[in-house]
């Protein structure tokens, strides 16, 4: 998708979220964060809308990378798993049990190839510059 209809696209996510994470409701900096669903069988993801996420939810949807971020310093880690803590009101044992069962999920897709289906996207990514 090209950077202005990327830009276009944001922006009106942001606003049917009424500029708030769609998850936790925080305001502030937000992330335009992709939403797929997941043929198993058949290995194709589809996209299927995008939600408004705070730094903190977003990290936490992207808990491998914030692994990653932590390690090199650039993360507090703590402080991503206290967040999904006080949104879901859980102990850190089900924090544990959901990223063990979310590793085991993706480590097992990534035993195949997978087809995106760009979904009602698909016309945004067909007319986006080569790049």
């Amino acid at each position: 998708m090209g950077r202005k209809e990327w830009d276009k696209l944001r922006k009106e996510v942001y606003a049917e979220y009424g500029h708030r994470c769609g998850i936790c409701g925080a305001q502030g900096r937000l992330n335009c964060h992709e939403r797929w669903s997941y043929d198993d069988e058949a290995h194709v993801q589809t996209l299927v809308g995008f939600i408004a996420l705070c730094d903190w939810c977003h990290h936490v949807k992207h808990i491998g990378l914030a692994g990653i971020l932590a390690m090199d310093g650039k993360l507090d880690y703590e402080r991503v798993i206290q967040h999904f803590l006080e949104v879901n009101q859980c102990s850190r044992e089900e924090f544990d049990r959901h990223k063990t069962e979310a590793f085991e999920q993706w480590n097992e897709r990534n035993r195949f190839p997978w087809e995106a289906n760009w979904g009602a996207y698909a016309p945004l990514i067909a007319s986006a510059p080569n790049q």
